[in-house]
C-alpha cells in the first residue's frame, strides 16, 4: 500500500490586496496568468514520477485567491493531478475563494470536476470593517456565496474569520460568531490580526488607540473558543474548529509531520526528513520551469534533532497533543523532562492530560509561544532543571502573547533551519 500524499497549489493572483496581507500574491497581474497556468502543468507533469509513489488523499487550491483564476483552470489543474498522481476517489479537494470572486457557474463546475469543499473568506460580518480592512465583498455578498455553495452540491464549506481588527468590539465579535455559527459551516477558522510591515494596516495603526491590544484580542480568541464549542465546533488546532468529522485533512498534515507536495512561487513541501521551498517570484518561477531550470530557493534534509523540534512545535498546536510513545519514537530522547514541564503546566491550567496525549487547554493556547519555547529549551538540555522558565511562562499569563499563525510559524522554522546551517 502507497504512503499518502497531500498537494498544494498556490495561485498568487488577487483582484486587489487586502490591507493586511503579506502573503506572496499580486495584483493587476492577470496577463501572467495563461503563461503560470502552463508553468504549472509542465511543473506537476515532470514530478509525476515522484507522486505516483502515493496515494494522493488531499488536494488544496490556495492564494491570492484561487476563484479569481478562474474555475476553468482549477479545473484543468485538478485533471492534469488526476492523470499524473493516484488521486483516491475519496480525497478531501479544497478551494479558497471570496465571495466577490465565485460565481454559482463556477461552484457547479468544481464541484462537478471533484472539489468537495470550499473555504470562503468572509472575515467579518460587518460591512464597515469589511471595507477598513480593504476586503472586496460586503456580508451580503458572502451569504449568497454561501447560499449558492449549498445549492452547487458543497456539503463541506469552511468560513475565515478574523479578530482584533480596528475598533472591533468584544460585542462585535460575538455578533460576528453568532451570525457565522447561524450559517452552519462544517469548518470556521479564527484569525486573530497581525500587523506586517510593509502593508497598509501597518502603516495607518502600528500604534494606534483604534487597534484592540493584546488582552482584548486574547478575550476575543477565548470566547470564540467557548462559544464555539459549545455550538458542536471542536477547537483541532489553535487557530481551527471544525464539527466532528470535518477537520481539514490538508491542514493536519502539516501539524502531524505528514508528507506534502506543493507548486507555485513562495511554496513549500514536505516529504520524509526533506524540506524545500520554490522562489517567491512569480516571473523566475514560470521562466525556471519553461527552461529547465530549477525553481527550488531552500532545501534541507532535517537530522532527528530537528524533527524532534518540529514534533513538538507543530504537535503541541493541535488540540490532539503529543504523547510520550510518540516522543520516544519520533525524537528518541528522554520523555522524563518533557513530563515534568508538562506537569508543572498542567498545575498552572496550561495543558491537560486526556488518554494518553498532553495538550494545551484554551488559557495555554494563549500563551503557547511561551510554553512551547520552554518546551523546546528542555528538550535541548535534557533536563528539566536550571531553565528559569517558571517566571517567564507567569509574565506571559499575565501579558498575553497571542500564538503564532500558520504562515508565522512555517517562517520562522525555515529561518531557524537556515541559520542554524550558516545559509
Amino acid at each position: 500500500m502507497r504512503p499518502r500524499l497531500g498537494i498544494y497549489i498556490h495561485i498568487p493572483f488577487c483582484a486587489s490586496k487586502c490591507a493586511y496581507c503579506d502573503f506572496y500574491s499580486l495584483q493587476n497581474c492577470e496577463y501572467l496568468m495563461p503563461d503560470y497556468q502552463q508553468a504549472l502543468l509542465e511543473h506537476i507533469k515532470e514530478s509525476s514520477i515522484s507522486i505516483r509513489n502515493y496515494e494522493v488523499d488531499s488536494i488544496y487550491f490556495g492564494g491570492g485567491t484561487p476563484s479569481f483564476y478562474g474555475a476553468d483552470r482549477l479545473a484543468d489543474i485538478l485533471d492534469e493531478l488526476k492523470l499524473n498522481g493516484n488521486v483516491r476517489l475519496d480525497s478531501e479537494i479544497t478551494v479558497e475563494c471570496n465571495p466577490d470572486s465565485i460565481s454559482p457557474t463556477a461552484m457547479k463546475l468544481l464541484r462537478q470536476e471533484g472539489v468537495n469543499r470550499l473555504s470562503i473568506g468572509v472575515q467579518a460580518t460587518d460591512n464597515n470593517l469589511l471595507k477598513l480592512i480593504g476586503r472586496r465583498h460586503n456580508f451580503q455578498q458572502a451569504q449568497k456565496a454561501y447560499l449558492d455553495a449549498r445549492k452547487a452540491g458543497f456539503d463541506n464549506i469552511s468560513v475565515d474569520l478574523m479578530y482584533g481588527l480596528p475598533s472591533q468590539t468584544k460585542t462585535d465579535w460575538a455578533d460576528t460568531l453568532s451570525k457565522i455559527v447561524e450559517m452552519h459551516p462544517e469548518h470556521i477558522s479564527c484569525y486573530g490580526l497581525k500587523l506586517e510591515p510593509g502593508t497598509p494596516m501597518y502603516q495607518n495603526y502600528m500604534g494606534s488607540a483604534i487597534l484592540p491590544d493584546d488582552d482584548e484580542q486574547a478575550d476575543m480568541y477565548s470566547y470564540a473558543a467557548e462559544m464555539l464549542e459549545r455550538y458542536g465546533y471542536k477547537q483541532y488546532e489553535i487557530s481551527n474548529f471544525a464539527a466532528p468529522g470535518y477537520e481539514s485533512r490538508h491542514n493536519l498534515k502539516y501539524w502531524n509531520m505528514d508528507d506534502y507536495m506543493s507548486f507555485g512561487p513562495g511554496a513549500h513541501s514536505c516529504i520524509g526528513s526533506v524540506r524545500y521551498s520554490y522562489v517567491k517570484d512569480l516571473k523566475e518561477y514560470i521562466y525556471g520551469v519553461g527552461k529547465g531550470i530549477s525553481v527550488v530557493d531552500e532545501y534541507e534534509v532535517l537530522d532527528s534533532m530537528e524533527k524532534s523540534v518540529e514534533y513538538l512545535m507543530l504537535g503541541m498546536r493541535t488540540s490532539q497533543g503529543i504523547s510520550e510513545n510518540d516522543y520516544r519514537t519520533r525524537c528518541q530522547s528522554d520523555w522524563r523532562p518533557i513530563l515534568k514541564v508538562l506537569q508543572a503546566f498542567k498545575e498552572k491550567g496550561w495543558t491537560e492530560l486526556t488518554g494518553d496525549r498532553w495538550h494545551f487547554t484554551v488559557p495555554g493556547f494563549l500563551i503557547s509561544n511561551t510554553l512551547i519555547g520552554i518546551l523546546l529549551e528542555t528538550q535541548a538540555s535534557g533536563r528539566a532543571e536550571g531553565i528559569p522558565w517558571v517566571a517567564r511562562a507567569d509574565r506571559a499569563a499575565s501579558k498575553i502573547s497571542l500564538p503564532k499563525g500558520e504562515e508565522e510559524l512555517f517562517t520562522e522554522l525555515y529561518r531557524q533551519r537556515m541559520n542554524s546551517t550558516g545559509d
